[in-house]
């Protein structure tokens, strides 16, 4: 039985979706640390489990990886400000050994690959329930009076000054030392509400409510400050930096705002974690939202088409990717056939959608290890030919030079086609990345086919598969800026 149904998912799969590839669509993964999976692990056995992972996620199709560096005031690369994470080595405040930094790490692997790589943060949360013993060295430790706890973890207080300046001193860091491509920031704003528990900031609202008679509104105010702040923070150091947030996956409900809130019936960004999240899209303070749809279509209380369609009526101002739950998607069987997964109808609302850029998968490992056939499909049907990432013209839209000197040279390694750097002097004219076409004679030069990528990458070389050289093709070579802005063409005819 569960051949035939992997074969009727296959089939369903390939007749919708191979015709509609788009070239341009985020193809995100998770990896987190908060579940532990590197713990107890020597830096090699982390190593190799990631590199796997990468080699996995690159033949699924994925181009972009957001990776968990910080989940508790921690640090999973090297901090003068933060202890190491006692989700990387065990204990918090111990360098990993034999020493290794994750982030510069898994930057290096996932630029080979030609996949971004995001920095993701916990901003506001400074102990899991979890973690029992602190470094000195720890925010919490340092400075006590920025810290309110709430059910088991330790929270930086959104209310106060300092704390926004120490989590932009923090990013502010990381963008500058490192060649990441984004900073992301998830779900925890103020903590998730636990039955019969207040959160402990009454006293500093009354001593200064900067004009607010709601408490909520303050809330709201105090966490949209910082994420302001944060965004100038991270472009004054990088303008290219991607900002992105993946907020829960409801804003509000009709009975809370009947004008724009959704038909659902969960817990709410806006009025429990104090989270106005279209605030900060329509204003342009993120650069990419990626709302958590983790539910099924035909959910009760929050259904996935309903919410799919609500996020890409209200979240258009910024590149809108949905949070995707691998796991639920496989296990939901199809509404209007039960034979099969939920796959295929989430896809097909994808595409209907007008806004959505693109798809962050809940989790990596969920997708590596074939849950469902999950990434089978993916490598196969839906992202069987490569994407280039969606434009974002209000940081930059000018594209670079095309490549110069483009040509086909017989080496000791075979037959390679080279091309030179094009010129370029500002951040935004210089060519990051190729991208390397092919086309049969006769076949017209569309470069808006993906089906015709033939690699995406950072190096000024491809090697041509040779084959007796009877046939020919014309292979087109065009850059691509670090924003993915594409120049015009470089062809060249070759005889294969």
């Amino acid at each position: 039985m569960k051949t035939i149904r992997t074969f009727l998912l296959l089939l369903v799969l390939f007749s919708v979706c191979v015709v509609d590839a788009q070239k341009r669509e985020f193809r995100g993964a998770w990896i987190q640390c908060v579940n532990g999976q590197f713990q107890g692990m020597s830096t090699g056995a982390v190593q190799q489990k990631l590199s796997r992972q990468l080699d996995i996620l690159k033949a699924d199709g994925v181009n972009a990886i957001i990776f968990q560096v910080r989940p508790e005031c921690d640090a999973l690369y090297k901090s003068d400000t933060e202890p190491w994470s006692r989700y990387l080595t065990g204990q918090q405040g111990r360098a990993p050994q034999p020493y290794w930094d994750p982030l510069q790490w898994m930057i290096n692997q996932c630029h080979k690959r030609g996949m971004e790589l995001h920095a993701w943060i916990n901003p506001y949360r400074a102990k899991t329930k979890g973690t029992t013993a602190m470094a000195t060295s720890h925010v919490a430790i340092k400075h006590p009076d920025w810290i309110f706890p709430y059910g088991g973890q330790f929270i930086l207080n959104p209310a106060l000054k300092e704390t926004t300046d120490y989590n932009c001193k923090v990013v502010d860091d990381i963008v500058s030392r490192y060649d990441v491509d984004g900073i992301h920031i998830d779900d925890y704003f103020y903590p998730y509400p636990v039955a019969g528990e207040e959160i402990p900031d009454e006293k500093f609202f009354l001593a200064n409510p900067r004009g607010f008679k709601n408490i909520g509104d303050w809330r709201r105010d105090n966490v949209n400050r910082f994420i302001q702040r944060l965004s100038e923070t991270i472009h004054k150091r990088k303008p290219w930096v991607k900002f992105g947030v993946s907020p829960f996956g409801i804003y509000r409900n009709q009975r809370s705002d009947p004008k724009n809130g959704s038909a659902t019936y969960g817990l709410q960004n806006y009025d429990d974690l104090y989270a106005d999240v279209l605030l900060w899209v329509n204003n342009g303070w993120v650069d990419y939202c990626a709302p958590q749809l983790y539910w099924d279509i035909g959910n009760r209380a929050a259904d996935y088409q309903t919410l799919i369609k609500w996020w890409d009526k209200h979240a258009a101002n910024r590149p809108l990717y949905i949070g995707e739950s691998v796991e639920r998607t496989v296990k939901a069987s199809d509404l209007q056939n039960p034979n099969i997964n939920q796959m295929p109808a989430k896809h097909k609302l994808h595409q209907e959608a007008q806004h959505v850029d693109g798809t962050v998968l809940w989790y990596a490992q969920a997708v590596t290890d074939d849950m469902g056939n999950y990434g089978s499909v993916l490598r196969t049907a839906y992202w069987k030919y490569p994407a280039l990432q969606p434009l974002m013209p209000f940081i930059d839209k000018k594209r670079p030079k095309k490549p110069r000197r483009v040509k086909a040279v017989w080496t000791s390694d075979g037959y390679i086609l080279f091309w030179s750097v094009p010129r370029g002097k500002r951040w935004g004219d210089v060519a990051k990345q190729y991208v390397v076409y092919r086309f049969a004679k006769g076949e017209k030069v569309d470069t808006g086919n993906p089906a015709k990528i033939v690699a995406i990458t950072s190096d000024t070389f491809y090697k041509l598969p040779y084959n007796k050289g009877y046939q020919k093709y014309t292979y087109v070579v065009t850059a691509l800026d670090r924003m993915s802005n594409e120049s015009k063409v470089k062809r060249i005819k070759v005889k294969l």
